[in-house]
């Protein structure tokens, strides 16, 4: 039968592991909570749906609206922050002409608030604006045509809209994180840690169960 491990023994083994686990403890970096960088969105039934394609692959139809929002958010999906501004086509195009060979496609650009810009940058104000571009242009094409200079990085993806901001792409934002790094290291979790003091308890109490079986 197995003996129940004694207070007298728990305890020293207990304080033994947290003296070993505390300074781990202490040096973990926090987890990141976001990043910093700008979502694709289209406008669809009345509100906006995250664009499951990329900018560069996704070929717009004459009427879609194509929108973009700044903002530390969650690492992509539909947590990420949407543009404020409804998708309006008939409101952004009013005023630009149907043309033969060339399609409308409203855009949105939503440059985030005060609270998402990057230290030392303002956010521009949000605006609309319509492009007529070819009808086999892309969304990367009709954002090009009308909200230069565009900055990408070196993956391909897209870092900067109408120069905004000047440096930084997908930066880690939250506590205790670099905000110019890209990723990061998490360092060791709680859990992890936790389960290795169970089971250095759990080898005390084996090794205390031999010396009683040797003794008797």
């Amino acid at each position: 039968m197995t003996l129940p491990l004694p207070r007298a023994a728990v305890a020293p083994a207990v304080a033994a592991v947290l003296a070993l686990l505390l300074p781990f403890l202490l040096a973990a970096p926090a987890q990141a909570t976001g990043y910093r960088y700008w979502s694709f969105w289209k406008w669809s039934e009345s509100a906006w749906a995250y664009q499951q394609q990329g900018p560069v692959v996704y070929v717009p139809p004459d009427g879609a609206v194509d929108g973009w929002r700044f903002a530390v958010s969650p690492d992509g999906g539909q947590g990420a922050a949407r543009p404020t501004a409804a998708g309006d086509f008939g409101a952004v195009c009013a005023d630009v002409p149907a043309q033969a060979g060339k399609k409308r496609i409203a855009v949105v650009l939503d440059f985030g608030t005060a609270a998402d810009a990057p230290a030392g940058e303002a956010p521009p104000a949000a605006r609309t604006t319509c492009a007529a571009v070819p009808t086999a242009a892309s969304s990367a094409e009709v954002l090009a045509a009308v909200a230069p200079p565009l900055r990408y990085d070196s993956g391909g993806i897209l870092c900067a809209i109408a120069g905004y901001p000047r440096a930084g792409c997908g930066d880690t934002v939250g506590a205790g994180a670099d905000s110019g790094a890209k990723g990061g290291s998490p360092g060791p979790s709680v859990g992890l840690l936790a389960g290795g003091a169970v089971i250095v308890v759990l080898a005390a109490g084996a090794v205390w169960q031999a010396r009683r079986r040797r003794d008797s």
